[in-house]
């Protein structure tokens, strides 16, 4: 590891003990696309976001609210610890694909399963794609630009297959936005060189989003029709000033063992009443309360004027995001 920092970069950052983790920097979501030679633009991933701790010859994943996920994926802690360095802590997005496409959906086959054993009999293949470096060499990093974080991080892991560097585009944003949604990705990320890391939501580092995706929190259902079983709809909010806000129902996107699953979970929390403090909007006929403990992702079309989601669909349960952090994510500018 001595090798790792060059001296300028071991003056530059703060010298002390390596932490048990850090909080992630995150994105703020723009309309706005641009190019310019001070950032860079990195294909956005459509999965769970994950920070490697290696400390004391021991390999930690964590998701951003500090969840545990070594069990979960431990094909990427055995990646890690074969590597063999030590002493750091990197952030990435752990992905599962469908054909050349990182998909949540398919991931979340495997967010469920929390024994490793069972994880890695899975037939779901997991990648962990690396693209920050926050502590290394008994130095924290996050003060660096995200140029030098960059030079740092390329040196400190031996990238191979489950392990992998994430690809990055210099400049050229608008171009790189365009092909990603030609090639059906949710978008791009865009990370200004000389940001240091934050850890926080930073306007240093900008969402172009191709599709949209918004987490959401359940707070009720409606019964099945037809010959369908479980649920007809969820009906889901964010958080807006402490109240649950109702923006509509979801009735797409879910298979028959989706239906299943996800029901037990319902009735687990149901409740006699309404979570949602805009519950006069709510027209639905004799729908079901649950306590606003599961949070979705969901995609839309877009927000209609009176804040709900115009065609809206299941993309799969977060388990790395507490309610209560739920907002409608709008974007600036």
């Amino acid at each position: 590891m001595s090798k790792i920092l060059t001296s300028s970069q071991r003056d530059a950052a703060r010298r002390g003990a390596q932490p048990t983790f850090m909080s992630p920097m995150l994105a703020r979501l723009t309309r706005k696309r641009f190019s310019d030679d001070g950032w860079i633009y990195e294909r956005k991933l459509d999965g769970e976001r994950c920070l490697a701790v290696v400390k004391g010859g021991t390999v930690s994943l964590f998701s951003r609210n500090r969840r545990n996920l070594s069990p979960v994926y431990p094909e990427i802690v055995d990646q890690l610890d074969e590597d063999g360095a030590t002493g750091y802590i990197v952030d990435g997005e752990i992905v599962a694909f469908s054909g050349n496409r990182t998909s949540f959906s398919r991931l979340q086959q495997r967010m469920g399963i929390e024994d490793p054993d069972e994880a890695r009999s899975s037939p779901v293949a997991v990648y962990y794609y690396v693209f920050d470096v926050m502590f290394a060499d008994g130095h924290d990093l996050c003060g660096l630009p995200l140029a030098e974080r960059k030079r740092v991080l390329k040196k400190l892991l031996a990238f191979s297959n489950r392990v992998r560097w994430t690809p990055y585009r210099r400049g050229d944003g608008e171009a790189y936005y365009h092909e990603a949604c030609r090639k059906g990705w949710e978008g791009v990320i865009a990370k200004r060189l000389d940001a240091s890391y934050r850890h926080s939501r930073s306007s240093d580092w900008l969402k172009f989003k191709c599709v949209n995706q918004q987490e959401l929190v359940i707070g009720g259902y409606t019964d099945p029709e037809g010959s369908r079983i479980g649920f007809g709809a969820l009906l889901v909010g964010y958080y807006e000033k402490g109240e649950l806000r109702y923006a509509g129902k979801v009735g797409t996107g879910y298979d028959e063992e989706t239906l299943r699953s996800l029901t037990e979970k319902l009735t687990r929390h149901e409740r006699k009443s309404c979570p949602f403090a805009n519950s006069d909007e709510i027209k639905e006929r004799r729908p079901h309360w649950v306590s606003p403990k599961l949070v979705g992702q969901f995609g839309f079309t877009e927000w209609t004027g009176d804040g709900k989601l115009r065609h809206p669909r299941f993309l799969g349960l977060r388990q790395d995001k507490p309610p209560k952090q739920v907002r409608r994510e709008q974007s600036k500018g």
